[in-house]
């Protein structure tokens, strides 16, 4: 198989780094916001694929996860986006709470400034 094929075909190759992972991003399916970014291995999105609920790989842990397991706050996926090489994903999806483990509607609450960081109103 050649980056072509990866590229422009139509079959789902994904494209796992040395540690088995791929990057997803998670936005919000309505408003487009970016609600959070975590990884996948092969289980999660096989898992996220047959529940239709995001699923993730915990580098920290080790171990897998789904994102509201403990919180309630899961993340029912409406749709998944491949980038052009198949090594990134978008999971469009609609959260059933906050999306970041600090309560904040969105992982991404805050801005880098010159003096540092500052809140995103509304995060």
């Amino acid at each position: 198989m050649d980056g072509q094929d990866r590229e422009s075909g139509t079959a789902f190759l994904p494209k796992f780094d040395a540690n088995g992972l791929l990057t997803a991003v998670v936005q919000h399916h309505r408003t487009g916001e970016i609600l959070m970014l975590a990884h996948m291995n092969a289980e999660a999105l096989a898992m996220t694929r047959e529940t239709g609920r995001a699923h993730f790989y915990s580098r920290s842990r080790q171990s897998q996860w789904m994102k509201g397991e403990s919180s309630g706050n899961v993340l029912e996926v409406r749709e998944i986006l491949v980038d052009c090489d198949q090594d990134a994903l978008i999971l469009k999806a609609e959260p059933a709470g906050p999306a970041c483990h600090t309560g904040a509607r969105s992982c991404f609450y805050r801005r880098l400034t010159d003096d540092g960081l500052e809140p995103v109103t509304g995060g």
